[in-house]
């Protein structure tokens, strides 16, 4: 007697797991001279997938993930959002993504979905035409991580190089090794082999589904903008973001979230013109305590996110409120 597979969704945004160079040996400039493969192609080349599930796939786009927009995220939610109501059938959702900005769509329907059914965003660090690709494994593994009922309750999920990662924790750490994606706090959720998907810790952090925001009727999001200290920095990127309309600023500052006088000066006028602040750091790694002085300025605390993971839950944010004491919790709950 045949066994059913579970159903799952694959959409398809692009990225180096989908590229197909010159040749075998292209691991440089395919995305510059190369093709990209819609996801259905992509399921065809790698037919053992279909071994392991029964996919769906799904066109949204085939470019590279620096072409990835915060526009893309909300047709993304919405489409994911859709055929979850539609069919409800489908055990879990594929995204094969571009590693560049892999992390941070994931950590934005990480914190907007409000589905059951788990999210895996998954790339790969060489083409799909490469001899040495991780595209094949990588898209195996994504499959099997979506259809394994453990994956419910995690949050949206980041897997590339065998490996679970939480949205909200992950960053790429290399350019082109295998092992380029990092929880560099905590370390990964879990891991996929031969026999199967094992968890070892889960997230602790507010996640979809159980999260309090409503972009459903959003056609774009308040602009943010990050800004890098740097020694010697001055004020002038923190002006030019100001007028160009930023409802909102991270600084990415010296560790452990500390600025030059200069754009100290520059963040004191923003915060004097009702632009909110997230003080983050540069180190890719800790805390920015809550000082004494973070409080009394009025500027939020980014706690351990990264960067560019602190934009995207203050644009969410945003849409929510623009209140001091809510953003605080806010960042301290997610």
């Amino acid at each position: 007697m045949s066994q059913t597979k579970p159903k799952v969704a694959f959409i398809g945004t692009g990225g180096t797991i989908s590229s197909i160079g010159r040749d075998a040996l292209d691991l440089i400039d395919y995305p510059d001279s190369g093709a990209k493969l819609e996801v259905d192609e992509l399921i065809e080349k790698f037919p053992l997938v279909r071994e392991a599930v029964e996919p769906v796939p799904v066109r949204f786009k085939a470019v590279g993930s620096t072409k990835i927009a915060p526009a893309d995220w909300l047709e993304l939610h919405a489409l994911i959002t859709r055929i979850a109501a539609e069919d409800a059938g489908i055990v879990g959702f594929v995204i094969t993504h571009g590693t560049a900005t892999a992390e941070e769509t994931a950590y934005f329907l990480n914190l907007t979905l409000k589905i059951e059914q788990p999210v895996v965003v998954v790339g790969a660090q060489r083409p799909a035409s490469a001899i040495s690709t991780d595209a094949a494994i990588n898209l195996l593994n994504a499959a099997r991580t979506a259809a394994e009922p453990a994956s419910r309750g995690m949050g949206a999920l980041l897997m590339l190089n065998d490996e679970i990662q939480a949205a909200r924790d992950v960053t790429k750490t290399s350019t082109l090794r295998l092992q380029t994606f990092r929880t560099v706090d905590f370390g990964v959720l879990g891991h996929v082999d031969g026999d199967g998907v094992h968890y070892y810790r889960a997230p602790l952090r507010r996640r979809m589904p159980d999260v309090e925001f409503d972009i459903s009727d959003r056609t774009q999001l308040p602009r943010v903008d990050i800004v890098d200290c740097y020694a010697g920095s001055d004020g002038a990127a923190v002006e030019a973001f100001v007028a160009a309309g930023a409802e909102g600023l991270v600084s990415a500052g010296f560790a452990p979230g500390l600025l030059t006088p200069a754009q100290d000066e520059a963040i004191g006028a923003a915060l004097g013109k009702g632009v909110v602040v997230v003080q983050s750091t540069r180190a890719g790694s800790g805390r920015v305590p809550a000082r004494a002085r973070l409080l009394d300025r009025g500027m939020v605390s980014a706690d351990n996110l990264t960067p560019q993971k602190a934009r995207i839950l203050l644009m969410v944010a945003l849409t929510k409120t623009d209140d001091i004491t809510e953003l605080r919790r806010m960042f301290s709950e997610y």
